[in-house]
């Protein structure tokens, strides 16, 4: 019984509950500025929500050291190719603390590694505060949010049905995506995200 006890207390923390104010699908997405990033060329550049002038907007919460991430790697990097060319953008956010035992892999310097060593295809920024994951209401990593053109969220969640490729078959953003880009809504519009728990900084 302790023992069960204590799993439960470990998934509590890994998937904390989300804050009631959380956006909500149909919301307006919250505006993130100025987050320090570097680009698919391995630039350093800043993540402007703003600035995006594509139609179909993808946040992706991700983090180095989640081995759930490096389970979507490939698939994030494919997701992206597969777009390219239509008026859909992927950024992705780390919400890591600073201070917390990940940060040796999560920092800006390591997502520049990672972007060099793994190819991103995609502007990948560090946030310490964690201010713009808590916005979204991004409980893990990966967590993906969908805007549309009015940058409303159509879609919250996971990329696909399974963490492992193989077994994968429904692909839930991919369906967002080609639903944004005709002025619809995805027939899925949330799913539970799958994957480490955000190591946000405390208050």
């Amino acid at each position: 019984m302790r023992k069960l006890i204590l799993s439960l207390a470990v998934l509590a923390m890994a998937f904390p509950a989300l804050a009631a104010d959380k956006v909500k699908v149909g919301d307006k997405a919250p505006v993130f500025s100025g987050i320090p990033a570097v680009n698919a060329k391995g630039e350093n550049t800043t993540l402007n929500l703003g600035d995006i002038k594509k139609d179909v907007v993808v946040v992706a919460f991700l983090a180095n050291h989640c081995p759930a991430v490096v389970q979507y790697e490939d698939r994030i990097i494919d997701l992206v190719s597969k777009n390219k060319g239509k008026s859909v953008e992927l950024v992705a956010i780390c919400c890591t603390d600073p201070d917390s035992s990940y940060a040796a892999q999560d920092d800006i310097k390591m997502i520049a590694a990672k972007i060099k060593e793994k190819g991103y295809n995609f502007s990948y920024g560090f946030d310490g505060e964690g201010t713009s994951g808590k916005a979204y209401g991004a409980i893990a990593t990966p967590h993906f949010f969908v805007l549309n053109k009015d940058r409303e969220l159509v879609y919250a969640g996971a990329l696909d049905n399974n963490n492992n490729e193989a077994s994968a078959n429904k692909n839930y953003v991919q369906a967002a995506i080609d639903a944004a880009l005709k002025g619809e809504t995805p027939e899925t519009k949330e799913t539970r995200a799958r994957g480490c728990g955000i190591a946000y900084k405390s208050k």
